[in-house]
């Protein structure tokens, strides 16, 4: 019980629950499953997003080109189906996902082999994808007068009483649980975050594993890049524009450490769900959308905090136990 209520999981899944409940007295049509299920598949995409960038946090890097990357793939995708309305639909989901791990790779490449910040690097590809979506498209926009019905109709599709864009989420979710906690590579990426150095003596590849890690965001991004232009149904240079910091966001919300080494799937997902959450409460209850900005910094700020309490609560017990073993 002790280790339920120290879990940043329960409490966000907990402040979830009383928001919903809380709005559920303004507007008694708010819980419903229909509307509950309507706000996930709103957040599928960032879920999607969040979790290619929980990855990368973790190793103590941050990619700031995962929402150009997108904007780029989905351009890519959409000036190929607006060109041959015929071309098969699981093949523009394969180019998109594959635009995004090779420009994915291309930052994990710059951090690897050059040692450059990745900030530094995702600040520079940042514009330089948004400089490609404007050379390719000369400057237009992709609209849906110009997209193929079976593009559009893509994400829309219902399986089980649930939109195929949340069961894209769902899965992916399940497939990153299962990589983070199953396999080498996850507990790798976590090691690195922890401590690099000793990650170097126990016999990891840290820059490959943060290599990984840019791929795995890229691709995500990527996939994203496909879903964004069939839901949203445009293609342009402006797409998701300043959505990192909203992807950020939900990563951070979520417990994961600027700092790396610390961070679950479950806990990014919750991130995601509760700005998917305040997003559509705030109409609800009559206060402006704008207020989103201001409450996920409020969020941000909260949740560094704690983590900058949890670091020093568990120096403290090191420094204890040492003293107490030396005398």
């Amino acid at each position: 019980m002790k280790n339920l209520l120290k879990s940043r999981e329960f409490w966000l899944a907990t402040g979830i629950i009383i928001i919903i409940f809380g709005v559920t007295l303004r507007a008694p049509g708010f819980a419903r499953f229909a509307n509950l299920a309507d706000i996930f598949n709103n957040t599928s995409m960032l879920i999607i997003l969040a979790l290619g960038q929980m990855v990368v946090i973790l190793t103590r890097s941050i990619d700031l080109s995962m929402a150009a990357n997108l904007a780029l793939s989905g351009m890519i995708v959409a000036l190929i189906n607006a060109a041959y309305p015929q071309f098969p639909i699981p093949l523009l989901m394969l180019i998109a996902s594959l635009c995004g791990l090779a420009l994915g790779a291309f930052n994990g490449i710059l951090v690897w082999k050059l040692n450059i910040p990745a900030i530094v690097v995702t600040l520079g590809t940042l514009t330089i994808f948004r400089g490609t979506i404007f050379l390719i498209a000369g400057g237009q926009w992709v609209n849906a007068s110009e997209l193929s019905d079976s593009f559009i109709q893509m994400t829309r599709h219902n399986l089980f009483g649930l939109p195929l864009l949340s069961w894209f989420a769902i899965l992916i979710a399940i497939a990153f649980f299962m990589f983070m906690t199953r396999t080498p590579t996850g507990r790798n990426l976590y090691a690195i975050g922890v401590n690099p150095t000793a990650s170097v003596y126990a016999g990891i590849n840290v820059g490959k594993a943060k290599f990984i890690s840019f791929c795995i965001s890229g691709l995500m991004s990527g996939f994203c890049g496909f879903l964004w232009v069939s839901r949203y149904v445009i293609g342009s240079v402006e797409v998701a524009n300043g959505y990192e910091l909203t992807i950020i966001a939900a990563c951070v919300i979520g417990g994961i450490s600027i700092a790396g080494g610390v961070g679950t799937v479950v806990g990014t997902i919750l991130g995601a769900l509760f700005l998917g959450i305040i997003n559509s409460a705030l109409p609800v209850i009559n206060i402006s959308p704008f207020w989103q900005m201001a409450i996920s910094g409020s969020a941000i700020i909260l949740a560094v905090i704690l983590n900058a309490r949890g670091a020093r609560t568990k120096g403290r017990l090191i420094l204890k136990q040492k003293n107490e073993a030396e005398t």
